[in-house]
């Protein structure tokens, strides 16, 4: 059985909260007027776990300007993603729609039917096609809200299309740095960056790819402070690969060391090796960058007199990368993570700061998803909603309120396997009910997380009416939407997959640990300028 971090984790992570909500409610409480059309600033970051930030439970990441904007916010501690990976997460967001319905069921540009072979997984099933970018036909999020009169701003990683198919294509009046790229590839994550859709400086050579984000989004805010505004800014951090500078680099090094760094970093999960430790410097300090951008675009909103009547919104697109594309953290308390079924692959960070509610440092532990978003900007615009659009999204305002949300179930789709390790599965959640079924051999697990949120305890065999009903309800809706489904290889070997299986678990992880410990000896050097950080 993997290992996991004990289960007094999660429960100090609320803990963590709960002080952070004691010291908001210090604050006046008192309620400001609610503007007729609050500006929004929608903070996504890539790849960023759950477990990733100081106030929901990593004692190793420091990100001060993100925890204080949940000590003045609302965290819902059971805020989802709409997928395990990007592409279809993102497209939720813009869209209102689950991925089993707008159709991009993968990143886009990941492979399927028999070109999946070349991946050389070995895998029992053929993924199958998906929609290759934001669909036209869809009025999005940035276009609902620009014909209610708001001025639309993109930065960073869009992958929701090529050409064509761009932040300006759906609805946004101004792009820095968004195209089909899914990752800082063009240049890294330090000037210059090469992107096509963004202007490197002489002046910024050095700078991370973050903070030139948040000076672009920075720089709109300040020319459009007297029109109502959606900002969204979306970090290519913390995607692969990953990058930081030395100094980061050694004192998140140096503070592996002092907390204790353990004999071994991985183990084998259901498919792939994973991490099991939270003690990678440089992403600690790729996520450090990150939280800085935060902290200087919400002082721009001060500067700028925003403050009181900007939404800020900050989540992430999926779980945090434990295996697959970087091995580069691990999710605590949740099992899995990016690319998987389990909780670390789509619990997300889910923080909404309104700055005339009173329910300041409060935790939230209504389950919401990406697709939530869409309706809830619409309402707190004073537009009206789209239900044709955001058809698979509940408006939050209720929740951020201090009242209740309506109940109801909440859907996965991802018949594919990814890079990761995951299964090509679909899953239902329904209150503390979780249903994951499984396509290969059409079996389910069943999870009680409020008891068991490291899904460790299957209870389908011991629930099985529960198991039925919830299984039933789950492929009902598949089919009501039209979800595309996995077929079965004709080519599969089972003594092929065992051969990759034993090679993942007998050379790739010895050479994952190799990695591991390298990078934290006092001496590691990934090139002589740190990825273009050093500029002297």
């Amino acid at each position: 059985m993997p290992y996991r971090v004990p289960k007094t984790v999660l429960p100090i992570s609320i803990v963590f909260l709960s002080l952070l909500v004691n010291f908001s409610c210090k604050e006046k409480q008192t309620q400001n007027a609610k503007p007729a059309q609050p500006n929004f600033l929608v903070i996504l970051v890539d790849d960023l776990g759950y477990s990733d930030l100081g106030c929901l439970g990593s004692t190793y990441y420091e990100t001060p300007n993100i925890d204080g904007l949940a000590a003045k916010g609302v965290t819902f501690t059971n805020g989802y993603a709409a997928c395990q990976v990007c592409s279809p997460s993102r497209a939720s967001i813009m869209s209102g729609k689950l991925p089993a319905r707008h159709g991009i069921t993968d990143y886009i540009g990941a492979k399927t039917g028999t070109e999946w072979r070349k991946a050389k997984r070995e895998t029992q099933l053929l993924p199958p096609e998906y929609v290759t970018h934001l669909p036209h036909e869809y009025t999005t999020l940035p276009e609902a809200l620009k014909e209610g009169g708001y001025r639309t701003f993109f930065a960073g990683k869009w992958h929701l299309g090529s050409e064509g198919s761009y932040p300006e294509d759906h609805g946004f009046d101004v792009n820095q740095g968004g195209y089909e790229k899914g990752g800082p590839y063009s240049g890294g994550y330090f000037s210059p960056f090469n992107n096509p859709k963004m202007t490197d400086y002489p002046e910024e050579k050095g700078m991370s790819l973050s903070m030139k984000l948040a000076k672009e989004t920075s720089k709109f805010i300040a020319e459009h402070k007297e029109s109502p505004f959606l900002a969204f800014l979306s970090f290519y951090a913390v995607h692969g690969p990953i990058q930081t500078t030395q100094q980061k680099w050694k004192k998140y090094r140096d503070k592996a060391e002092a907390m204790g760094i353990a004999e071994t970093g991985f183990e084998m999960e259901r498919r792939l090796p994973i991490r099991k430790q939270q003690d990678n410097p440089v992403y600690g300090g790729l996520i450090e960058q990150m939280d800085e951008a935060v902290g200087h675009v919400l002082e721009t909103l001060k500067a700028q007199g925003l403050a009181d009547n900007t939404v800020v919104i900050f989540t992430s697109d999926n779980g945090g990368v434990a295996s697959g594309d970087n091995y580069s953290s691990n999710m605590l308390d949740l099992r899995g993570g990016k690319g998987y079924q389990w909780e670390g692959g789509i619990k997300v960070p889910f923080i909404v700061y309104t700055p005339w509610l009173t329910t300041k440092g409060t935790v939230n532990e209504t389950p919401v998803i990406g697709t939530d978003l869409y309706p809830t900007l619409l309402d707190l615009a004073g537009l009206p909603a789209r239900p044709q659009e955001h058809q698979d999204g509940l408006s939050l305002v209720n929740a951020l309120d201090g009242k209740g949300l309506s109940k109801r179930p909440l859907y996965w789709h991802y018949p594919h396997y990814g890079n990761q390790g995951g299964d090509p599965s679909s899953v239902i959640r329904q209150g503390d009910w979780k249903l994951i079924h499984y396509w290969e051999d059409d079996t389910d697990e069943l999870y009680r997380l409020k008891e068991d949120p490291s899904e460790q305890n299957d209870l389908a065999q011991q629930h099985p009416k529960t198991t039925q009903k919830l299984r039933t309800q789950l492929l009902e809706w598949l089919d009501s939407v039209g979800a595309n489904k996995a077929v079965q290889d004709p080519e599969y070997s089972e003594a092929r997959f065992k051969q990759k299986e034993a090679w993942f678990r007998d050379t790739l992880m010895p050479r994952l640990e190799n990695g591991r410990k390298k990078m934290l000896e006092t001496d590691w050097q990934p090139n002589a300028d740190w990825w273009g950080s050093k500029t002297d």
